[in-house]
């Protein structure tokens, strides 16, 4: 596993939209590995591919239940609604305030190429559309109700 470096708002890439995964090769596998350790140590509950320079349709998610990955993820269905303070690590030092589903239904793949459905609420609805989101080449700064405010570290 290597950390990988995440790239910020104004790298082209991040306008792009990710390709679907055909096959899970070794390469896919130690990305997949790569990005959950380049979000862990960055303190981060999503990462998407793009985020890290590559064009293909994987995000892992933690919000502190243990690892999520999501390889050509489609949400299906989404109800009700949430807004509060989201951030990401391709927009260092910021956040702003997003209106979202409070709960969604999304198929993708496994690690292991194996369909799923995942049902999910609150923070993890969140995280699933936000780090979709990325994978049609969009920042959550585009949908932020007011101004993106500076986060300042309190440690």
């Amino acid at each position: 596993m290597a950390l990988r470096l995440i790239r910020e708002i104004g790298d082209e890439v991040l306008t792009k939209r990710a390709k679907e995964v055909k096959a899970m090769t070794p390469r896919t596998e130690k990305l997949i590995a790569d990005m959950l350790e380049t979000m862990y140590e960055s303190e981060g509950v999503g990462l998407a591919a793009p985020q890290v320079g590559i064009l293909k349709r994987i995000v892992v998610i933690d919000i502190g239940d243990g690892p999520l990955v999501l390889v050509n993820p489609v949400i299906l269905k989404t109800e009700g609604e949430q807004t509060g303070p989201e951030a990401c690590l391709s927009v260092p030092g910021k956040q702003g305030t997003v209106t979202r589903p409070n709960y969604v239904v999304v198929r993708a793949m496994d690690e292991h190429m194996v369909e799923r459905e995942v049902e999910a609420e609150e923070l993890l609805a969140r995280a699933i559309c936000h780090e979709c989101d990325h994978l049609e080449g969009k920042l959550y700064v585009e949908f932020v109700e007011g101004e993106l405010e500076d986060v300042t570290d309190e440690e």
